[in-house]
């Protein structure tokens, strides 16, 4: 089945507030809530998978007042989500929303259940006196495909036409399929076929990601890497240069959304934190080379496309780090494009990359991320400069082939068969961690 670059913009760029697993989360409740006539719940229960788990346990939930937890994202969806605004459901949350879910939590009231099987899955139940309104979601995070009221199909929802019209024939997995087969010249090709409405798509998520780049650099939110950058600029112990630029807008945007800034991102691949990896490091440094916003844009667009490309081998959540591995490879290839790289440049700037990072793991989300999202952002810059001078990694070093493709399937090898240990290990870690939380609030 053929696809176009519409059709992998459509279905891998799009704007969402929050961090996409307790997003998940609150859009699986927001809609099984639509079934029932009053919103007053005797209880929430979820099933989720292990990696929605990993990455929704920790990070600030935006409107919340620095509210965290996967139980917290169901309550907050099913009281005052609004399911048709997709991964922005939490746009409605407001005071009374929080203080509602607050009560509900504090009852002891939403249960959340931890899967085995990998794969995402968000499983939703709420129950309102007799009634039991349910809901699924597979895939990608807002993939709804299925709704039941008291154990009966519901098909005429709208949540389930917005999730057939996104998908329909053209599934995530057949997407996915097609673009593990395109070699990188390929990839380079479907640049040109981006028309002036997918220039001006790709230019709202710049914008998107520029205003929470600004927000962390004035409010110096979640660790406030950003604005620390900012500071060691100003004192002389760091220079203003194409990589500082994109590190510190990079992981300025990731500040601010990892600290629960209620601004959308705008999202590739299933994940804000790598649209912001595919995006900003590419914006970063126009100011150092010359160039025009069309050419920009459609590196970005190359960017959105490689990381898809990457997750396409590597899952949809693991336990390696896609704003590394994924977002990070999109973004040198953008960069590559940039400063006028050819695909032979393109192909060794991200084996610098991959051979650079592959390693960084995927702990959860949380305000550390943007420590990552400055490293991948300066690594990107460092590989394609790396590249256009001729500095290549060999393809006889570790897991690098000797064509994008073959390292990038190489890369998913590692992702799927290397890193499932690592993946439960790291559960397990953080699990613990929760358990000994718990012991101490209760004592």
């Amino acid at each position: 089945m053929q696809f176009t670059v519409k059709d992998i913009l459509e279905m891998e760029v799009t704007l969402a507030l929050g961090c996409t697993e307790p997003v998940a989360i609150a859009l699986g409740a927001a809609a099984a809530a639509t079934l029932l006539p009053a919103k007053e719940f005797d209880g929430i229960e979820i099933w989720i998978d292990p990696n929605i788990y990993k990455n929704g346990l920790a990070v600030t939930i935006p409107g919340t007042g620095g509210m965290q937890g996967l139980d917290t994202a169901a309550a907050l969806g099913a009281y005052g989500g609004n399911p048709m605004r997709g991964l922005e459901v939490l746009e409605s949350v407001d005071e009374e929303t929080v203080a509602k879910a607050k009560k509900l939590l504090a009852a002891g009231k939403v249960t959340v259940n931890l899967r085995e099987e990998v794969g995402l899955h968000v499983r939703t139940r709420l129950v309102a006196g007799s009634d039991v309104a349910e809901s699924l979601i597979v895939d990608l995070h807002n993939n709804i495909v299925s709704l039941k009221l008291n154990g009966k199909e519901v098909t005429s929802s709208p949540l389930l036409a917005r999730a057939r019209e996104k998908g329909g024939k053209r599934t995530l997995a057949e997407l996915e399929a097609w673009l593990r087969d395109l070699t990188l010249e390929q990839i380079l090709e479907l640049t040109a076929e981006l028309d002036e409405s997918d220039l001006a798509f790709l230019e709202e998520g710049v914008n998107h990601n520029l205003a929470l780049a600004e927000y962390g650099l004035k409010h110096g939110s979640g660790l406030g890497i950003g604005k620390a950058i900012d500071r060691l600029i100003k004192q002389k112990l760091m220079v203003k240069d194409m990589s500082s630029s994109a590190r510190r807008l990079t992981s300025a945007a990731a500040d601010a959304r990892m600290g629960g800034a209620k601004l959308p991102a705008m999202s590739s691949a299933g994940s804000g934190n790598h649209g912001l990896t595919a995006i900003l490091p590419i914006w970063a440094i126009r100011d150092f080379i010359d160039h025009d916003r069309e050419t920009i844009l459609r590196a970005i667009g190359l960017s959105h496309i490689i990381t898809a490309y990457v997750k396409a081998h590597t899952g949809r959540l693991s336990a390696v780090c896609g704003c590394s591995v994924a977002a990070g490879a999109g973004a040198t290839a953008g960069i590559t494009y940039l400063v006028g790289g050819d695909v032979h440049h393109m192909e060794g700037a991200i084996k610098n990359i991959l051979e650079d990072l592959a390693g960084v793991i995927c702990d959860g989300a949380k305000a550390g991320c943007a420590i990552k999202l400055n490293t991948a952002a300066g690594a990107a810059v460092q590989a394609a400069l790396f590249s256009l001078h001729g500095v290549n990694v060999k393809d006889t070093d570790g897991i690098i082939g000797n064509s994008t493709q073959k390292t990038i399937q190489n890369m998913g090898a590692l992702s799927h068969d290397g890193m499932g240990q690592a993946d439960k290990t790291i559960l397990k870690i953080m699990l613990e961690k929760q358990m000994t939380k718990s012991r101490k609030s209760e004592g």
